[in-house]
């Protein structure tokens, strides 16, 4: 009973902390602008369907992220885990694509920026549906095609990278006897190779997750964004709004801790085993 007790307090003692702590601080500051009170960023949390200062409400613009968030980031897993798996198992493939993929590697996504805006301006998905008046313009016209971009760029490298070692990785007994089995290549592909890389690809997804969430702030710093939680926060501090903008990166923590504890789930429950074999 008491290490459940323990089990459940631990973990709020550091956010209970930090609350103290910013009580304190505001208090002794006594600028809104430098730190708003916490009572004042908790009333825009607990309240998310207000209105703020005409930029739509806190629940609002956070769904206007999250689609942008997982349309760009499933369109990065979508090229990165086949592309990871080929280029792993075949060894001519990781050699033509290796040095090609690593010119790209250290380019940061805000670097894309001009040649984002160049390529795409602010064509959306209305603009490619052809779709003009009405409500489902104004949420197909959201999704700008540069934000995608600026998104599956931060997020496909380091799903990539763990697909690739994750197949690499596999223990090479288990492909053999597939073959000895009578396994052909899709088998061994679908059946081997794919399960035991697995762990490695969740956890890959879950760094990309991560950083297509942090790519987010900058994708809706493009022109023609007129929502998100980005452009909320960026908006925001123009107004020195400072409790807005950080009711903005709570939400924006909330929702990726969510989304993250999601392949939490997943890994604990289907690849416990590879904890107890290791």
């Amino acid at each position: 009973m008491k290490t459940r007790a323990l089990s459940l307090t631990i973990p709020v003692m550091a956010p209970a902390l930090l609350a103290v702590v910013w009580i304190g601080l505001a208090s002794e500051i006594g600028n809104q602008v430098i730190l708003p009170g916490i009572e004042q960023v908790g009333h825009i949390v607990f309240n998310p369907t207000e209105d703020l200062i005409s930029m739509g409400s806190l629940a609002g613009n956070v769904l206007v992220s999250l689609v942008r968030v997982i349309m760009g980031y499933t369109l990065a897993a979508a090229v990165a885990i086949p592309l990871g798996v080929v280029m792993g198992y075949y060894g001519v493939v990781f050699k033509f694509f290796n040095g090609f993929l690593n010119l790209f590697r250290p380019i940061p996504p805000l670097a894309w920026v001009p040649l984002v805006m160049a390529w795409f301006g602010i064509s959306s998905l209305a603009t490619l549906s052809g779709v003009e008046t009405g409500q489902l313009y104004i949420y197909l016209d959201n999704i700008k095609f540069s934000m995608l971009f600026i998104i599956f760029i931060g997020a496909f490298y380091p799903i990539l990278t763990s697909t690739i070692h994750g197949v690499r990785n596999v223990n090479k007994t288990l492909i053999d006897s597939a073959r000895v089995l009578g396994a052909n290549e899709r088998q061994i592909f679908r059946k081997v190779l794919i399960p035991a890389a697995m762990p490695s690809i969740i956890t890959g997804m879950r760094i990309g997750l991560g950083i297509a969430w942090m790519c987010l702030v900058s994708a809706e710093m493009l022109p023609g964004s007129l929502s998100g939680i980005g452009y909320m926060i960026t908006h925001a501090f123009t107004l020195a709004s400072t409790d807005i903008v950080i009711a903005g990166m709570i939400s924006i923590g909330a929702v990726g801790a969510a989304m993250d504890a999601v392949f939490r789930h997943i890994e604990h429950k289907h690849f416990s085993w590879r904890r107890q074999a290791g």
